[in-house]
């Protein structure tokens, strides 16, 4: 079954194209920074155990631009890997926000687009992108059958007691006023791992996934008990443009005091927050430019970035009772080698400790960065939402 996996995020587009059941991509690639000058595009073809790599740097000013090139690479001469869209027999699409709506992965119809559409609001960073992902696809693979898996489906094992907000109970009721979680499908993917990895089906785990966007989970046995995001992508951690945790009165002095209508509040938290509203920068390799060249700004934002989420592995362990490992995954979370020192810095009392050589050694694969003595396995974990929506796409097919 030829399977092209759409992830498309914020200001990025990963894909990968499956021949399954095998979980080897047949090629891969990243457009990065859609919407800034330069942007750069870097296709993979896997073939006879050897790697192809094609980078184009160009302007691309939105997805819809982004997603067809991708197109075109997928059929050009010398690197394509089929000769026509129409070999493609499954796309599957990385949604974020599944609202009440959708629990499960959905077969897209004009129904489950329209009701995408009405989620805009709870994710307006990410589910326009994703939308304009089936709406490109829907033009380029047009023989394909269309599939969301949805981000918030793997942080439904939540207790009431962690989703419920402290709100008048018509307002969850009636409204769907709740905790729903997002990066689901990444960080279910990399704690089945770790605990293959471990061979502890019952470990307890911090799965902490940095990258535009950031948030963490405690697993417990495999299900989500606890995640950072709340209703909306908004909430938690600090982000690439995102503030993360606010105190609610800032949002009621903006509008009462300094005439904030709701989108400005909106744009400010959401676009102009996080590390781009600290530093200038919303990429983490341009704000490690800026502090090795001496600016403070970026200094204090990568603190305070380390800070937030020390913070969310105490309150974490405290919730799991206990600890086995805690998981770096994603853009950051895998590549940042200073982030990862910040946060395990003075954590020994949670058994965390970390050798700064094999923290700075690069390498594929899951691998272990704690000393040898360290009571909790701190381990780095590469992401593959791509092949966790692809299984998840052929058990629906396999299930209608």
């Amino acid at each position: 079954m030829n399977i092209f996996i759409i992830n498309s995020g914020s200001s990025s587009i990963k894909y990968q194209f499956f021949k399954m059941p095998s979980g080897q991509p047949i090629c891969s690639g990243l457009v990065e920074r859609i919407g800034l000058e330069n942007s750069v595009i870097t296709h993979k073809v896997y073939s006879a155990g050897e790697e192809k790599v094609v980078t184009r740097t160009l302007d691309l000013p939105d997805h819809e631009a982004g997603m067809f090139e991708v197109g075109h690479l997928l059929t050009e001469p010398g690197i394509g890997v089929i000769q026509n869209p129409d070999e493609i027999e499954v796309v599957g699409h990385r949604i974020v926000h599944g609202g009440e709506s959708f629990s499960k992965t959905t077969i897209i119809t004009s129904e489950v687009k329209d009701e995408i559409k009405k989620l805009f609001p709870l994710a307006p960073l990410h589910n326009p992108g994703g939308y304009l992902g089936i709406e490109v696809a829907e033009k380029i693979f047009t023989r394909a059958t269309q599939i969301a898996v949805f981000d918030t489906a793997f942080h439904q094992t939540m207790p009431e007691k962690a989703f419920r907000y402290a709100i008048p109970e018509s307002y969850y009721k009636d409204y769907a006023i709740r905790v729903y979680g997002f990066h689901g499908t990444s960080h279910k993917y990399v704690a089945e791992q770790a605990i293959k990895y471990l061979d502890k089906p019952d470990a307890k785990i911090i799965t902490i996934h940095l990258g535009n966007g950031c948030s963490m989970a405690a697993v417990d046995s495999g299900k989500c008990i606890d995640t950072s995001m709340g209703m909306g992508p908004l909430d938690g951690l600090i982000m690439g443009t995102r503030s993360g945790n606010i105190d609610p009165s800032i949002v009621f002095h903006l509008v009462s005091h300094l005439g904030y209508d709701i989108e400005q509040v909106s744009n400010l938290l959401n676009k102009r927050s996080g590390m781009l509203g600290l530093t200038g920068h919303s990429d983490m390799r341009d704000i490690t430019k800026s502090m090795d060249e001496g600016n403070e700004n970026a200094k204090l934002a990568y603190d305070m970035y380390a800070y937030r989420i020390k913070k969310y592995i105490g309150s974490y362990t405290a919730a799991l009772g206990g600890l086995d490992a805690i998981i770096f995954t994603a853009g950051v979370g895998e590549n940042d080698a200073y982030t990862r020192k910040l946060v395990c810095e003075n954590l020994e009392f949670f058994g965390i400790s970390i050798s700064d050589d094999k923290n700075s050694l690069r390498a594929p694969g899951i691998r272990e960065i704690n000393t040898p003595d360290a009571r909790t396995k701190v381990l780095i974990v590469p992401t593959n939402e791509e092949l966790e929506i692809a299984n998840q796409c052929v058990g629906l097919l396999q299930l209608s």
